[in-house]
């Protein structure tokens, strides 16, 4: 099943979304649902969306899950001196 997970500026996952919901809340229109996630209220203008939306495609909402809990790991476990994170080349 398809996924749409709008990420803020900072590459955080803040809202995940199936294909249903989509289609049910946003006429199955991707930017749309993107727009409604970088909106901080009735005025806000183009200028100010941010973000973006990804595309992701897991058997069930448990894999989606576990996957959005790893975000980030490689790059904790570089600060904490993790021997099997290694995200950057120096």
């Amino acid at each position: 099943m398809k996924y749409y997970v709008y990420f803020d500026a900072y590459g955080h996952a803040r809202q995940a979304i199936n294909e249903r919901e989509l289609t049910e809340h946003y006429q199955n229109d991707v930017d749309k649902f993107w727009e409604a996630m970088c909106r901080r209220g009735p005025n806000a203008n183009e200028e100010h969306l941010t973000g973006h939306v990804g595309t992701l495609s897991f058997q069930n909402e448990k894999e989606l899950t576990d996957y959005l809990e790893t975000l980030g790991d490689e790059i904790s476990g570089f600060y904490n001196a993790d021997s099997d994170s290694r995200p950057y080349n120096f």
